[in-house]
């Protein structure tokens, strides 16, 4: 559960930089009130914890589950 969560919030993380480098549109900063508000920097640590998590995903060893 927690792998699915970490990867969803790593995916919304990567397309808020994506309207970054393309419209230079932060999107949790406009939701939020700005990059330095509160909320924007505890959003930002999640999604940056759920990203190193992430990291883990690649070092596990995968089962083949016969379907």
């Amino acid at each position: 559960m927690i792998d699915t969560i970490s990867l969803l919030l790593t995916i919304i993380g990567g397309i808020n930089w994506l309207l970054v480098g393309l419209f230079q549109f932060d999107l949790v900063a406009y939701i939020c009130g700005g990059q330095a508000a509160i909320l924007s920097r505890i959003i930002y640590a999640i999604v940056g914890i759920a990203a190193l998590w992430c990291i883990s995903l690649l070092f596990r060893e995968r089962s083949h589950e016969a379907n």
